[in-house]
């Protein structure tokens, strides 16, 4: 059951007295829409509800500075982005360690050409979201954060550099890397050579 705008300010202000009980209305609330944030960002259903249940620890902790201006659900993303974020910086080491054994077997590393003819295009109509996030989860994960962030959160490379502690040309390349993978993975489920 959605919350209306006046039980959603209510949970809110509950949310910021540290009314369990609001809490759980927000959580309940979002869960869903933060969850499949934070899939997209892992593989592991597992250890996306453990970065969906640090962003609401950082968001309760924080709810008192929500100010009403603008979109909760908009505020609660950011959180629950920059928690998934944090959790790609913390572990990457050994994220990078696999993305080079990715590299490694990579067929192509002269930089992937993700343009598309319209004839092309018409194979893909029929993809459903399912398949596409399927598709995104089965990329190492540093090529699934940047790509996240450019099409999904909408930051520039120079912001994703400066987040993720990488430079510029190394987002442009997961990027670019990112779509060629989605692109041979989609055509392998849709049985296109």
């Amino acid at each position: 059951m959605k919350l209306s705008s006046d039980q959603l300010e209510s949970a809110i202000k509950g949310c910021a007295a540290g009314d369990r009980r609001s809490q759980e209305q927000l959580f309940k609330e979002f869960f869903g829409k933060m969850m499949a944030v934070c899939m997209r960002y892992t593989r592991d259903r597992d250890t996306a509800q453990d970065i969906l249940q640090d962003a609401y620890i950082k968001a309760f902790d924080k709810i008192a500075d929500f100010n009403f201006n603008g979109s909760f659900e908009g505020w609660l993303r950011r959180i629950v982005v920059n928690t998934s974020i944090d959790h790609f910086r913390k572990n990457k080491n050994l994220i990078l360690l696999e993305d080079e054994k990715n590299i490694a077997s990579s067929e192509d590393d002269d930089g992937p050409d993700v343009m598309q003819d319209e004839a092309e295009d018409s194979i893909y109509e029929n993809i459903k979201p399912e398949m596409v996030l399927d598709a995104m989860q089965r990329l190492s994960p540093a090529y699934r954060t940047v790509f996240n962030l450019y099409v999904y959160e909408n930051y520039s490379h120079k912001e994703i550099a400066e987040m993720l502690n990488i430079n510029i040309g190394t987002s442009k390349s997961n990027l670019a890397k990112a779509k060629l993978n989605l692109k041979k993975i989609l055509e392998k489920q849709l049985s296109v050579k």
